[in-house]
């Protein structure tokens, strides 16, 4: 949803700048294969944000996280061989080179960015990984250098910045996200602050009260941070949309990305039912024996959310039989149990910790299910 009179609403509401997420995962659903086109066309998003006399972000990421389904990665690049996603790894850096230098050159054909004449001031690589890093411990550390370099080498024009990233090699601008940036120190003394994320809200879980940050704290926090030689403030959200579908991929959230935005989901839109289009993973299909967990992605390429398993028992005796008790132990999300094709209902993990499903059920003779 990217209509014109939001990005008017924007410009009215004071800002200079809009910025957006590439996702991978939309662009080359199929390895090789990318798409453009409708609401994928980013081309057009920044020129209609250029109409409109505004300057714009590109956040690449690759990895964008953003509470989406799986971080904006794509399945297939999961399941190649021999990889390791965001670490020093060849086969991956090589998928994440190649569709970089796609967006990269898809940009400059268009003339997109401001050393072209357009309105892309910066551009991001990676995202948030300085959280993570220590996880990867030497590997991490190369992995960020090469990113610099990999970036660096698309020869842009405009500077690349680094979100969360104390040790962002020169000349990559290290960034600040979070609520209160003001005592940040880039680690440039040439390098300029910037407040790339300003977290205006936070995004909604089921089963968890509405978060809410009050407009005042918002503003003494942008206040404070340009009081103390800050020279970029974006607000995160701005605009709250809605992630159709199963693209939102935070545990347990829900598909409103409001985040508390200034510009909410339903903020001068008309809204209409529609039916949405999906196939019915829920009965299962494919004939596949393991004696072991399965990998769910690599298996289910990321179709469905649900994975089935299955078993059977021969039951002789049912005076020992009678009163059972099903019993799953898990580290799944949600786990829905039937017995001899009969729905005996589920439980779910409501803050993404292990559970264990017990059921009393009734077995008869014969082969149970």
């Amino acid at each position: 949803m990217w209509p014109p009179d939001l990005i008017q609403k924007a410009k009215d509401g004071g800002l200079d700048a809009i910025e957006t997420y590439i996702f991978w995962d939309r662009h080359e659903p199929v390895q090789r294969q990318y798409n453009f086109s409708g609401n994928l066309d980013f081309v057009k998003f920044f020129k209609l944000i250029q109409e409109a006399g505004l300057y714009a972000i590109m956040r690449i990421g690759p990895y964008a996280c953003a509470e989406w389904n799986y971080g904006g990665f794509p399945l297939w690049l999961h399941n190649i061989p021999g990889i390791e996603l965001r670490t020093d790894n060849q086969v991956y850096k090589n998928e994440m080179q190649i569709f970089t230098t796609k967006i990269v050159n898809v940009a400059k054909e268009a003339n997109l960015f401001a050393s072209q004449g357009g309105p892309i001031l910066l551009a991001q690589i990676e995202n948030e990984y300085g959280d993570i890093m220590w996880n990867y411990k030497d590997a991490g550390k190369a992995y960020v250098k090469w990113c610099a370099q990999m970036a660096l080498a698309q020869n842009i024009g405009v500077p690349w910045i680094m979100c969360q990233q104390p040790d962002a090699p020169q000349p990559i601008i290290n960034t600040c996200n979070g609520y209160y940036c003001h005592n940040f120190k880039p680690n440039n003394l040439k390098s300029p602050k910037m407040f790339t994320e300003n977290w205006i809200g936070w995004f909604q879980k089921w089963g968890e009260r509405v978060p809410h940050r009050s407009a005042e704290d918002s503003a003494f926090s942008v206040a404070r941070f340009f009081q103390n030689g800050g020279v970029l403030n974006n607000y995160y959200m701005y605009h709250g949309g809605t992630n159709f579908g199963r693209t939102a991929g935070a545990p347990y959230m829900t598909t409103s990305y409001n985040y508390d935005a200034p510009i909410d989901d339903s903020n001068g839109l008309n809204w209409e039912w529609k039916m949405e289009p999906k196939k019915d993973t829920m009965h299962g299909k494919g004939n596949i024996k393991a004696h072991q967990l399965l990998e769910q992605k690599e298996l289910t390429l990321d179709a469905s959310d649900y994975l089935w398993y299955m078993t059977s028992v021969d039951i002789n005796d049912t005076s020992i039989w009678s009163n059972s008790t099903l019993r799953v132990n898990t580290m799944g999300h949600t786990l829905h149990g039937y017995v001899n094709r009969k729905y005996i209902g589920y439980q779910f993990s409501q803050w993404g910790n292990k559970f264990t499903y017990e059921k009393n059920v009734s077995l008869k003779n014969g082969t149970t299910l």
